[in-house]
């Protein structure tokens, strides 16, 4: 070809390592991670999940470790799930002040509140005996109405221990609403809600179950969680929704199988967007690592790049800490 017409070569750009770095369209940052914990009541040593290699029940001194390694390693925030030594179909254990995840938010606050920020997620799931996220009719439906009544309860009982974020996953409708009326009734008009909005009733939840010993005994949440195949419109919905009921921030989850609607989440709204790359992705790459089908640390990086470029402010991932200390 004539020297007057010269061919673009884009691979000029990708020669070394140093060069791909400094033209990087899609960065990470040890900020924008949120790691995922769980913790037990009634444990005497931290409980190792089978179904997620290198996650565990924790108990209420080892949850501090865990979040002290987060904290130094730069890692933004942690959320926290508890398990209750005795549940109920009322999921009273929610907000108990004595309760497990009372106990271990002020622990953790006390700790390194400071240094990153201390979620909690506000679902009855983990509490409730039936195991589903809510107050159940005498025909076994969830009651909207009478979970949202435990919901504001659970969340003021976790900003009065000290979380710093309430995070409602529920899927209620109303459910913002309910805990943003609580919240500032109660005094706590600066506590922000990060709102799982868009939460798809998904297959790659069963390793959280187990973790969180939170599956249902009968049924599915189908008829409360989105629909994996229903419409996008649906989604945006549900967002506009919880930001007109007060939102701060909102959630899509699960992350990678959902990087079309978390796109379209993040150029419809000017708050931040926040992905859980949910415990059934983990499991998976996990997994094939362990068989060594994928080469682990890339496909790590390349799963939570692919959530940044669609739009994820801020990543829950149970990697976080690994991934940090990677990123400094």
């Amino acid at each position: 070809m004539s020297a007057q017409f010269p061919v673009a070569r884009p691979r000029r750009l990708r020669r070394t390592a140093a060069m791909r770095r400094m033209v990087s369209g899609t960065r990470l940052h040890p900020a924008e991670l949120v790691l995922p914990l769980f913790v037990k009541e009634g444990i005497g040593e931290p409980n190792p999940i089978g179904s997620m290699p290198g996650v565990f029940q924790h108990t209420r001194d080892s949850l501090r470790k865990a979040a002290h390694e987060a904290a130094e390693a730069g890692v933004g925030g942690l959320i926290l799930f508890g398990v209750p030594a005795v549940k109920d179909a009322r999921g009273s254990a929610a907000d108990d002040p004595d309760g497990i995840i009372q106990q271990a938010v002020a622990d953790v606050v006390a700790d390194v509140g400071d240094a990153l920020v201390v979620m909690t997620d506000t679902c009855l799931d983990e509490f409730t005996d039936h195991g589903h996220c809510g107050i159940l009719t005498p025909g076994g439906e969830v009651d909207n109405d009478a979970t949202l009544e435990r919901y504001a309860a659970a969340a003021v009982s976790q900003a009065r221990a000290g979380s710093q974020v309430i995070a409602p996953s529920g899927m209620m409708d109303g459910q913002v609403a309910a805990i943003r009326a609580a919240l500032d009734a109660d005094g706590f008009e600066q506590i922000p809600i990060l709102a799982y909005s868009v939460k798809y009733a998904s297959a790659f939840y069963g390793p959280f179950r187990e973790a969180a010993e939170c599956a249902p005994q009968f049924g599915d949440r189908d008829a409360y969680q989105q629909d994996a195949a229903g419409p996008v419109g649906e989604a945006l919905r549900e967002v506009r929704l919880d930001l007109d009921e007060g939102a701060d921030g909102v959630m899509v989850k699960p992350a990678l199988a959902y990087l079309d609607i978390l796109r379209q989440v993040r150029e419809a709204v000017d708050v931040p967007v926040a992905a859980y790359q949910v415990s059934g992705e983990y499991a998976m790459i996990e997994a094939a690592a362990a068989n060594g089908w994928i080469d682990r640390d890339r496909a790590i990086m390349e799963s939570l790049v692919a959530i940044r470029r669609a739009g994820a402010d801020m990543i829950l991932t149970y990697w976080a800490t690994e991934v940090a200390k990677k990123l400094q």
